[in-house]
Formats: structure tokens, sequence, C-alpha cells
């Protein structure tokens, strides 16, 4: 089986921090967003194959993936961003045939993985959610999904579409893929594998909808703060200081110094991170970065940021420095 990961987006609700990081790096309860997509595909079987698809930064993503995984990985390269829809079906080019698992790159996902890849079916995962016009939405109807379309003014449904998708076979996805490509066909601007999907049920192919247990967008500081907090939720493991007061749940880096502070809760603090007379909750702290006599909550400071004296909300890109003199 083949593992698809399309990572190449921008990530501009991100911004600032994806001016220097590509969003599958952004580091959420300890370790990057990708990170915590393949430990969770590690223990799959028959998996021979993962296909990442890079655009932004797309050599950071090459670098950490080899550096810590020993997997047999082809990176493929978007030269354009055309959406999702474009990005699998460059990574379908590099596939004949055989069963594929398709997962986005900036989605955390807790479920029954093995569901998604029972032979002679295709399985799409889904969720209700309280306002389906943001996603793309599932009509399904006896077990069986009868239409998608991608964010619908007028949605028929609440079930949403959540970003991993089970194929039996690659090879009529290829095709209907290939097809949407070949035609420019656009929805909201860009190629969607929403409209592929489509293409194929109207040839008969038969789709199930499957419901996940948890699903965790990464797409904005808002879902990455509440991504942040849940993840953390199973931690048992706190790294602190004989000075400081730890408020679990919490993840502090094993190189991270903390001083005279109050740690936590839902706090997650990178490698080489340095917190002096400060509160932080609530929160991501990146690696190298230094807070000193601050009241943080609900804040995301990047990597080798600064800030000092501050009693705020805040969202300090990589290399920033903010503070009071």
């Amino acid at each position: 089986m083949k593992v698809i990961i399309p990572a190449a987006g921008i990530g501009t609700r991100l911004r600032p921090h994806t001016y220097t990081v590509p969003k599958a790096l952004l580091h959420v309860a300890g370790k990057p967003i990708l990170a915590h997509i393949i430990d969770r595909l590690i223990g799959l079987d028959d998996i021979d194959e993962y296909l990442i698809v890079t655009g932004f930064f797309g050599g950071k993503v090459k670098s950490y993936v080899r550096e810590h995984y020993d997997l047999n990985v082809r990176f493929v390269e978007q030269e354009e961003l055309k959406g999702l829809g474009y990005a699998v079906y460059l990574a379908c080019t590099h596939i004949d045939d055989g069963p594929v698992l398709v997962l986005l790159g900036d989605t955390i996902l807790e479920t029954d993985f093995d569901h998604f890849v029972q032979p002679g079916k295709d399985i799409i995962g889904v969720q209700e959610v309280d306002d389906p016009r943001r996603f793309g939405v599932v009509e399904a109807a006896g077990g069986k999904i009868v239409k998608i379309v991608e964010k619908p003014a007028e949605p028929k449904s609440s079930l949403a579409v959540v970003g991993i998708y089970g194929f039996d076979d690659v090879v009529p996805l290829k095709t209907a893929l290939a097809e949407v490509v070949a035609n420019e066909t656009r929805t909201r601007g860009e190629i969607q594998i929403t409209d592929a999907l489509q293409l194929m049920i109207d040839r008969g192919a038969i789709m199930e909808p499957h419901t996940v247990g948890g699903w965790f967008d990464c797409g904005k500081l808002e879902t990455l703060l509440e991504t942040n907090r849940h993840l953390l939720a199973g931690f048992d493991t706190i790294n602190g200081s004989e000075d400081s007061v730890i408020i679990p749940p919490a993840y502090i880096s094993p190189t991270a110094e903390i001083n005279r502070s109050v740690i936590g809760p839902y706090v997650s603090v990178g490698d080489g991170a340095r917190v002096i007379e400060s509160i932080v909750r609530d929160s991501i702290i990146g690696e190298k970065a230094k807070v000193r006599n601050c009241l943080l909550e609900k804040s995301m400071i990047g990597n080798r940021a600064t800030v000092t004296g501050k009693l705020d909300h805040l969202n300090v890109g990589d290399l920033s420095e903010i503070g009071y003199r």
C-alpha cells in the first residue's frame, strides 16, 4: 500500500510562522504536525512507500523526514499550487496500481486507520460539524456516498470530509484526477479532490463514509492551540526545574531551561527554549525561543524569538523580538 501526504501548502492563515517554516513542520505537543501524522501510521501493515508532496520550503520537509525516520519515502514536488486535487494527482502519477491511503499534511486524526484499507472498498473519513459550509460535504444514503460537494452554500448534509481517503485501487482515482486536471475543472478557483471523487461516483464507484474519532485541523492559530491542548491531555511525563511550578498537562523539552516560572496547563516548550520569571499557559513556545518576565496565554512564540516583559496573547514569528526594555 502507498500513503500520500500532501504537504505543499503555504499556510497563509498561520503567518508569520509559515514565513520561515512549512506548515507541516510547525510544532504542536512536542513535535511537528507531520511527525504526529507519520507516527500514527508506523504500526500499519503493508505500507511499502510514502509519497509526500512538497512545495513551500520543501527542502526542510525532506531534511526532517530523512533525519527522523527510516522509511521508504518519495518526495513529489508541487511547483504550482493549484489545489489539493492537483497535489494528489501529482503523487498518483508515480503509482501504477494497488491500494492507496491519502492523508492531509495539516490534519491530525485519531481513528482506526486499518478501517480505511479494506480490500474491495473505497472509504472516506467524515465527521458531523455545526457549519459544513466550510468543508467538503458528503451526502450519503444506505451506507453509501451519493454526492460530494466542496464548500456548498446550502449544505444538504452536516457530514464534513475530514482529510482521510482510502482506495482499494489507485487506478480509478488516478484516472478521474487526470481528467479533472486535463479539463482544468476548478471549484473555488482550485482543482479539488472532491470533484474527482464525484466523477468516480457518477461512473459507478461505491464509496462508504466512515466517522473518525478525533479530527484536529491545524490550519490556523486557534485550531493549532486547540490541538495542542487535546494532545497534551494524554501526556504523562513532564520535565521542569526545582525553582518552577509545572501545572500538567504540559510538554517541556529536556533541553529547555525553565527558571522561576509557572508553566501550564496546556503548554509546549521546544528544544533549547528558555522561560525565565514568567507565567505561561495554553501556549506553544518554539525552539530556542526566550521568554522573560512575561504573562502569556493563548500564545505562539516562534523559533529563536525573544519576548520580554509582556502581558498579552501573542503570535510572534521566528527570529522576532518584542518587549519592554
